[in-house]
């Protein structure tokens, strides 16, 4: 079955491309040009992930995400223009998946979508006896590089997990945000130091969503952060 993507990009070139290389992949694509159209289209068609320009003619991809967080956790990704560290952190901390700074690959995008669709996908999947965790505890699965707690998959975003399975797989060890940096963001150049702390904040809202206490990611002023190992 093909997956539905709603892309809100109001240049028609690059729309043009990214429907091109996504129809070449299997998916179906409802194009927008305006925020109020990507609104409309959401609530007419069951969408599995929407593509948000951040700069659009009548207002802001940030937006169009505020409005679908209210009501759904469909995978977002961000398109921007824009190098400013504020508006990716922004964009993250509004519930994006993950976001792309133009210009970009096509291919890179589509690449991205699908990873991000077999992320959600395997969130509902509940893991095998081996891996569940009666307690709440974190279980850390290598084999399908996702993370149990209390018996199923959280859904995380791709540097979501990267920064939790790295302070997971060293329990007390403090990295410093250079560290965390060069292990979970390698190759990402445009990330500073406060990409890290957004993300640490997102994660601990979604364990806190699943009754896991607040301090289990623990700051260290002047030095990073650690995850407290099980007691």
């Amino acid at each position: 079955m093909r997956k539905h993507i709603l892309l809100l990009e109001d240049e028609q070139a690059i729309a043009d491309t990214l429907i091109y290389a996504l129809d070449s992949e299997g998916f179906e694509v409802r194009h927008v040009h305006l925020a109020r159209e990507a609104l409309q289209a959401w609530g007419e068609t069951a969408a599995d992930l929407a593509i948000l320009d951040v700069g659009v003619p009548d207002g802001s991809g940030f937006d169009v995400c505020r409005s679908i967080r209210r009501r759904s956790d469909m995978p977002i990704v961000f398109l921007t223009a824009r190098h400013e560290e504020i508006d990716r952190v922004l964009g993250l901390e509004l519930g994006a998946d993950d976001y792309v700074v133009k210009p970009f690959s096509p291919r890179e995008v589509v690449a991205r979508v699908r990873a991000i669709l077999r992320r959600a996908a395997g969130a509902a999947v509940v893991p095998s006896p081996s891996s569940s965790v009666p307690d709440g505890r974190l279980v850390l699965d290598e084999g399908t590089q996702r993370i149990a707690c209390g018996g199923e998959y959280l859904q995380l975003t791709r540097y979501e997990f990267q920064l939790l399975a790295t302070l997971l797989r060293r329990p007390q060890r403090i990295f410093s945000r250079a560290e965390l940096m060069a292990l979970v963001w390698d190759g990402a150049h445009e990330t500073s130091e406060r990409t890290v702390d957004a993300h640490v904040k997102l994660l601990r809202a979604k364990l806190r969503g699943r009754g896991l206490p607040a301090d289990l990611i623990q700051t260290h002023r002047h030095m990073g952060y650690s995850i407290r190992r099980p007691d």
